[in-house]
């Protein structure tokens, strides 16, 4: 018995803004359904005792002290940007 029906498919593909025929339909549903028994064969895995991780690693965010520290003089900046205006580096626009 299939663990996804046509209908479903259809569903997903329109969702996700698909065009698709009825063959690619049929075909469809037979790949996820055998990604589905796939997936399945993780309920057999025995967990108990297995704390949820993010990682399979431990690992843990090794981050430097902040130390404020003076930037960069406003006019040697200005001076690298291609085009600058008021004290700002100029930009083409991306909006209209």
């Amino acid at each position: 018995m299939s663990r996804i029906s046509i209908d479903q498919v259809k569903h997903v593909a329109n969702l996700a803004r698909l065009a698709i025929t009825e063959e690619d339909t049929e075909k469809f549903a037979k790949q996820l359904d055998a990604m589905i028994s796939f997936a399945e064969q993780l309920n057999e895995v025995d967990t108990d005792g297995v704390e949820p991780t993010s990682h399979v690693l431990h690992m843990k965010n090794v981050m430097r002290e902040d130390i404020p520290q003076v930037g960069l003089p406003q006019s040697d900046v200005l001076r690298n940007a291609p085009d600058h205006q008021d004290g700002q580096i100029k930009v083409p626009s991306i909006m209209e």
